[in-house]
Order: C-alpha cells, then structure tokens, then sequence
C-alpha cells in the first residue's frame, strides 16, 4: 500500500517541477503577431486559401462582411450576365432556324440587335470577371499590407496638426502645418 501512494506523490511532484520550468508566456496575441515577420505573408497566405481569413488572422475581422460583399457582388454580376446572354443567344439560334416565337419578338423585331445585346452582356460577363479576380486579389493585398501596418511602430513624440491662422488686417487665411517632433 505504501508504493501506491507513494507512486502518484512522485508523478505529482514531478509535474510540479516540470511546470515551474516552462517559461510563462507574458506576451498577448496581438504583441506576438506584431514582433513575427511572418506575419504579413501568413495573413496572405490565409486569405488566399480563405477570403478574409488572413483579416481575421490579423484580428480586423470587420472587414470581412466587406470582401465577401464585393466577391458577391461581383459573382452575381457575372451570373447575372451568362443567364442573359444566353437568353439572347437561344433567342438569335430561333431565329435563325425560322422559329418567331422567341421571348424578345415584340420587343427586339431585327435579329441584328439580338446580336448587340449578346455583345453587351458578354462585355459585362467578361468585366465581372475581372472583378471577381481583382477583388479576391486585393483580400490578400489587404490582409499583408494590414499585417505589415502592424509592425509599424506609432509613437507619441511625432505629431502633426493643421494649423489656420486669420489674416488680422485682410481678408487672406493662412494655412500651414505644425510638426512637432519630441526627441
């Protein structure tokens, strides 16, 4: 009987011992993304896999609603444009084949303007495209160059403020800035 408590006082006192060893991690979340170089291309590199993973990785999830409205957007944009041309594009086939019955007859009687509007929706297709591309694109962009405004180090001793000063004798307004540089 003796072993078997003298077995889990041992295991306890070693773990004691073990954890008075770790180091205590002091710093914050926020303190050890802004002292990692890493940071920047992690939080690409999460918004690449994920739009607006790399945002929240940084922690400024308030701008995901943003990147997912503007991929969105510009998905239903593109969704938009196929399903109209290829309304127009069916439309022109009929008519082509002799068919009259098409949904545009009353409206676009000349099958030639069928053609122009197959054209405009197809540009805009193509645009939303592009949108599509550039607005996922720039979700990374933002995500580093957010990461790396993080490490930028802000400090009390610069600031800057406009300064307007009334001209006493004219009707003239000065306008200047003051910089104040504390060393």
């Amino acid at each position: 009987m003796k072993t078997k408590v003298f077995i889990p006082i041992l295991i306890m006192l070693n773990m004691q011992v073990f954890a008075q060893q770790l180091p205590k991690e002091e710093k914050t979340r926020k303190e050890r993304l802004i002292e990692s170089p890493l940071t920047p291309s992690k939080a690409a590199f999460y918004s690449a896999i994920i739009p607006g993973l790399g945002q929240i990785y940084i922690g400024k999830a308030w701008k995901v609603p943003f990147v997912y409205a503007a991929i969105g957007a510009s998905v239903y944009g593109y969704v938009y444009n196929q399903k109209e041309l290829d309304r127009y594009r069916t439309a022109y086939k009929r008519r082509n084949s002799g068919y009259k019955d098409d949904e545009f007859i009353k409206l676009i009687p000349d099958k030639d303007k069928l053609l122009e509007g197959m054209k405009f929706h197809k540009n805009y297709r193509d645009m939303s495209f592009l949108f599509i591309l550039g607005t996922y694109m720039l979700n990374i962009l933002d995500a580093n160059v957010s990461a790396h405004l993080m490490q930028f180090n802000i400090k009390d001793n610069l600031s800057v403020k406009p300064k307007f000063e009334p001209d006493l004798f004219g009707t003239d307004t000065n306008i200047g800035l003051k910089v104040l540089v504390k060393l």
